[in-house]
């Protein structure tokens, strides 16, 4: 059965060739995406692609070869959408079932190599979805540790004195980014105090307060000290509901404020060039 599908492959190449490519130039057309590519690019792109599925039938492969793996990689890494790759398989699909359908006098020889052919590009389509899958897979994973390093930063305002802005929902492994980025950039800046500014932090639970309370208590063992900042009524309000105890732990209710205290505890003042 391979040998049949091989040769209507082979001795039709040039008709399939075609009527692909005209069915993917209407294609163009339609897919939003694709219209900002030039078609010279896209030309080039397409004969690349029916020669890679033409060869992959001719040439009798079981599993998806080297070269149409590496041009479904480049077509996703350069943002084309995954519909390109789908679209074209499918049309490849209908265009090499139609082509054998009218090669073949005998219906059951027909049905036959209609199967094989069937199940091969099935086999291609399976693989295309699980490396998309795959690769957006790491992308959420890469873009997702980027913005949670950018979350929690500790930048240094003046001497021995720096701050951490936190904006959105805390969880547990956002604070454990937070209480890291805390105790490095201590560390590296010499803080002596540290504003953790909870300004942006929509709510304000047991657990959120555990985990800012726990990451004062480590910056305390080295050396320094935190103040709290950004407590709005409605976060004092639920803190004191809660009953979350924050008696050892200096709170003021804006940035400026606590600036003000940590200039004081580091012997500090901001004076009037005037």
């Amino acid at each position: 059965m391979i040998s049949t599908v091989y040769e209507v492959m082979k001795e039709n190449r040039s008709s399939i060739e075609e009527q692909w490519q005209d069915r993917m130039l209407n294609f163009r057309e339609e897919e939003r995406e694709l219209t900002t590519v030039t078609k010279d690019v896209f030309l080039n792109s397409n004969t690349e692609f029916i020669d890679s599925l033409l060869n992959h039938v001719i040439e009798q492969r079981d599993d998806i070869g080297p070269d149409l793996q590496d041009f479904f990689e480049r077509t996703v890494q350069i943002g084309w959408p995954l519909s390109y790759v789908t679209k074209g398989l499918q049309v490849f699909r209908r265009v090499g079932l139609k082509t054998i359908i009218n090669e073949k006098e005998d219906l059951d020889d027909a049905m036959d190599t209609f199967e094989y052919f069937d199940h091969s590009i099935d086999k291609l389509l399976e693989a295309v979805v699980s490396y998309s899958t795959q690769n957006w897979r790491n992308t959420v994973s890469v873009q997702k540790k980027a913005l949670l390093e950018l979350s929690a930063p500790l930048i240094p305002v003046f001497e021995h004195i720096s701050v951490m802005p936190l904006i959105g929902t805390i969880d547990t492994e956002r604070a454990k980014l937070i209480m890291e980025n805390l105790l490095d950039g201590v560390i590296e800046n010499r803080s002596q105090v540290v504003l953790i500014d909870i300004t942006g932090v929509p709510v304000v639970d047991t657990m959120v307060a555990h985990h800012i309370i726990q990451a004062a208590e480590a910056v305390r063992l080295i050396g320094s000290k935190c103040i709290l900042v950004g407590i709005r009524p409605e976060i004092a309000q639920t803190i004191v509901n809660l009953g979350i105890d924050l008696s050892e732990f200096p709170t003021r209710s804006t940035l400026l404020k606590g600036v003000e205290s940590a200039l004081e505890l580091t012997n500090k003042k901001i004076e009037s060039l005037s």
